[in-house]
């Protein structure tokens, strides 16, 4: 009985660390991962700072749209672990950011490339368009 409740112990220890999340970013780590949003001009135009391409919720934790969006993007952090990032910005926490990208209703969901502009989509969207969005904007060679 010890040995059986110790092995299972172990494996949600592992399950829990070891599978990809979706991590929430401060206006200091957005800066840091995504872009330094306090030097953009427009002739400059959006340079990202990532690896990978990103998609990033802006949600606030009263909205009901945003708590239905938040199982979605936890699977498709798993289900992209290594090729895509998944990140969360609260907007009440973060209104420097909100203001900077006009977030005006929730959730809004910024797609990053890892060259070219980002996408910014207004609303819930069905998991399965979430999937052709990732697939054909972020993860198709643009030459």
């Amino acid at each position: 009985m010890k040995k059986s409740c110790f092995l299972i112990v172990i494996g949600c220890f592992f399950a829990v660390f070891s599978s990809a999340k979706v991590h929430y970013l401060t206006t200091t780590e957005f800066i840091e991962k995504v872009m330094d949003y306090t030097k953009y001009t427009p002739e400059t135009g959006w340079t990202y700072n990532g690896n990978r391409p990103c998609v990033i919720d802006f949600y606030t934790t009263w909205c009901g749209p945003c708590k239905r969006l938040a199982p979605i993007m936890d699977a498709l952090s798993e289900q992209y672990e290594g090729k895509v990032d998944f990140y969360k910005v609260d907007t009440e926490k973060e209104q420097e950011l909100a203001y900077f990208f006009q977030i005006r209703s929730i959730p809004q969901v910024l797609y990053v490339p890892v060259k070219g502009d980002p996408s910014l989509r207004m609303g819930l969207y069905p998991q399965e368009q979430i999937v052709e969005i990732i697939n054909s904007f972020l993860l198709t060679d643009k030459k």
